[in-house]
């Protein structure tokens, strides 16, 4: 199982079906990745604009990099809180211990999707200062995105802990 390699209409379907994997915290990364994609394309149209500085295509150069490592990381995250969840659905006859185990790796996963979201969601002030004023709309949704999958996330650790 790996939903890096998948295209999204093979991911949707597997999500809509009646299968333990992937779900809610899967489905909360992708989100998320969606909205870490929307800040790297941002500050991919605000480098280069005649009115930058240096300093200020320094930053837009170092957001972009970050942007896109959060991206691939949460990307990651989809199959790994899948992975976790089916640790968790193992335990359940393993004992408590197992069970106890598993539940705190899956928390983990979703506590990770968390930090990510608010990383990347600290990358958009100097987006919208700096970059490029027509894309402010596509920082909006990447902020609404990136605020759906922590909260989608945080139902998860909640449920984990």
């Amino acid at each position: 199982m790996n939903f890096n390699r998948k295209t999204i209409e093979q991911y949707l379907d597997q999500l809509s079906r009646r299968e333990p994997v992937p779900g809610g915290g899967s489905a909360a990364a992708l989100t998320a990745a969606l909205g870490a994609a929307l800040i790297s394309m941002v500050a991919r149209y605000s480098i280069g604009r005649k009115v930058s500085t240096k300093a200020t295509e320094k930053r837009l150069g170092q957001t972009l990099k970050q942007s896109e490592q959060i991206r691939r990381r949460l990307l990651a995250l989809t199959t790994l809180d899948s992975k976790a969840y089916l640790n968790v659905v193992k335990a359940r006859s393993a004992g408590p211990v197992a069970q106890k185990k598993a539940a705190k790796q899956a928390a983990t996963v979703g506590k990770e999707i968390c930090h990510l979201c608010r990383q990347a969601l600290d990358l958009t002030p100097f987006l919208v200062a700096k970059g490029s004023p027509y894309l402010i709309s596509d920082l909006e949704v990447a902020a609404e995105l990136l605020q759906a999958g922590f909260n989608g996330s945080l139902v998860m650790v909640r449920i984990n802990q």
